[in-house]
């Protein structure tokens, strides 16, 4: 048997779900309906999905959301308070701001960034588990789960394959992949390709043979603004309101669970990669591979990657 393979675009990213099944045609199915789903419940750029809807409240009343937007809010607001955080799920407002990776990006003005960052704190983001609501307390705030959004859609589809007895699965949700089982046609593990940031898309600079992990990487090649003068990404530091700048060029998280590899992506990739490295071998469950700006490269022990000549 063949795996089964299907692509559509869906979250400003090709998705692709490849399948080894009897009924894979029908699985796959279901599993595309359920990623609309999804991306109409978390998408910060739909002006009508829920999500939206919350953002559009801000300031007025708590919106009732769905138990998944609201453990993803939860989850979320719990890694933007965390010390030393990148990840801050209430900067809507500056991205917004940016539109990096939109037709309209412009470079905003300091005081158009004055006024955006201050609306971006989330301690303002107000939770009501019994309720299941959200609030943001500031006119203004907007929730952007874009950091976060693809590892937890990743995890729930590949719960939703497993319960219909997939065995061996690759779910590639724009890079943010996820590995079910073995590559049983070939009965190996699966070879994950970290892209090569001075090269085009499918020239890896390593591959990671795994098993039923996640791997995702965030990198400063794939979305930018070009300008006369330079090069912005789409990865912000929250204090200054500008791209991250400390020449890294990607950093990848292996992880068991994808929201987990969406999360600390963004947690630490303000750091140096020693501080990354110090960070990672202290966690459960997370492993870390580092390129720089200048193409050098730096992984964590738990790593044993095939790096390409």
């Amino acid at each position: 048997m063949d795996l089964t393979s299907r692509s559509i675009r869906l979250m400003g990213a090709t998705i692709t779900i490849s399948i080894l099944h009897k009924q894979a045609d029908y699985l796959l199915d279901q599993a595309f309906s359920l990623l609309r789903l999804y991306e109409k419940r978390f998408s910060a750029n739909d002006e009508h999905s829920e999500l939206m809807k919350v953002n559009h409240a801000a300031g007025i009343q708590p919106v009732i959301v769905h138990p998944d937007l609201f453990e993803l809010i939860e989850l979320g607001k719990k890694h933007s308070l965390a010390p030393n955080s990148y990840l801050n799920i209430a900067l809507g407002p500056l991205v917004q701001t940016w539109r990096i990776g939109f037709e309209d990006a412009k470079v905003p003005t300091s005081e158009e960034i004055k006024q955006a960052l201050a609306k971006t704190n989330p301690n303002f983001i107000e939770l009501n588990k019994k309720k299941s609501s959200v609030f943001l307390k500031q006119t203004g705030m907007k929730i952007d789960l874009g950091a976060l959004a693809k590892g937890y859609i990743a995890d729930k589809i590949s719960t939703f394959l497993k319960e219909h007895g997939v065995t061996s699965a690759l779910i590639n949700l724009g890079g943010n992949i996820l590995t079910i089982g073995l590559n049983e046609v070939n009965n190996r593990f699966w070879r994950i390709g970290i892209q090569n940031p001075k090269l085009p898309r499918e020239n890896n600079l390593a591959l990671l043979s795994l098993q039923d992990k996640s791997v995702v990487t965030s990198g400063i090649y794939e979305r930018k603004l070009q300008t006369k003068d330079r090069v912005y990404h789409h990865i912000f530091d929250q204090h200054t309101g500008y791209p991250i700048d400390n020449q890294l060029a990607s950093l990848t998280i292996v992880s068991d669970k994808s929201v987990d590899g969406e999360i600390w992506t963004t947690r630490l990739f303000g750091m140096t990669p020693a501080s990354i490295l110090e960070k990672v071998e202290k966690e459960n469950d997370i492993e870390a591979f580092i390129i720089t700006e200048d193409n050098q490269f730096f992984y964590s022990s738990g790593l044993t990657p095939e790096i390409l000549p």
